[in-house]
């Protein structure tokens, strides 16, 4: 909360994550995105109450996607009364592209490819979500990451989960993290997001992926000049599952 307060935040979504059947490796489950909702409900009522003149504090959830997992998803979410839930996609092909062993025996232009296509499976699997999270998210990971990445090779692929969202009137997010992480771009990168935008998407939402106090709305100023250049002049916040628009 105090990063928010310093940074000039008027309001805060945490996202907390859920990931079931969470195999890194594609081996043994682990519990490293287990989550207990009603502790964390507690924790945050209690800091709302607290900084309420300072700050709005927004109860949040990220939903690991796999398709095996959608139903369990769904009964998580229900469970409580979220502000705001980001959908995303860790495991991929059985593996998380955060470690090496994904890229084992692989290409990075294969395994871009495959992440893509098991992103668009995910996302007519599960419905109950308000944004897709770093769509590009293997691209932080690729040795290359984003130097030789090229939009135009999956265009066929991104085009069809950008429609999917825009016709179910589902966020994209703009996330942060790819800056401080050594990438030229963000997630996801300029070419997505213009492309977004010409299809006729208008719902952006901003994140910093912060995992650390520091990193609380890192590179927020360089968003709003990446979403200017791509067509945007509102970016969205969610209170209560609804999406509200707010001027750049």
């Amino acid at each position: 909360m105090k990063s928010g307060i310093a940074a000039g935040l008027e309001a805060m979504c945490f996202t907390e994550h859920v990931d079931f059947d969470f195999r890194p490796f594609g081996r043994e489950a682990s519990d490293k995105f287990s989550l207990n909702a009603d502790s964390y409900l507690y924790e945050l009522l209690s800091l709302k109450k607290k900084y309420e003149d300072q700050i709005e504090l927004l109860f949040g959830l990220e939903c690991g996607m796999q398709p095996h997992v959608a139903r369990d998803n769904v009964r998580f979410i229900k469970e409580h009364e979220y502000d705001f839930v980001i959908a995303s996609v860790h495991i991929c092909g059985g593996k998380d592209p955060y470690y090496p062993e994904y890229f084992e025996d692989k290409e990075e232009e294969e395994a871009l490819r495959e992440y893509l296509e098991e992103t668009f499976r995910n996302i007519k699997v599960f419905g109950n979500f308000d944004c897709l999270g770093h769509l590009d998210y293997i691209i932080r990971y690729c040795k290359k990451m984003d130097r030789q990445y090229e939009y135009a090779k999956y265009q066929d692929i991104m085009d069809k989960i950008l429609s999917y969202l825009i016709d179910r009137e589902k966020a994209l997010e703009l996330n942060t993290a790819g800056i401080r992480k050594g990438m030229t771009e963000m997630n996801p990168r300029r070419e997505v997001l213009k492309r977004y935008r010409g299809l006729g998407g208008e719902l952006v939402t901003v994140g910093s992926d912060a995992h650390r106090a520091q990193d609380v709305a890192s590179a927020f100023d360089k968003a709003q000049e990446f979403l200017e250049e791509c067509g945007f002049d509102y970016y969205t916040v969610y209170n209560g599952r609804i999406a509200m628009m707010k001027k750049l």
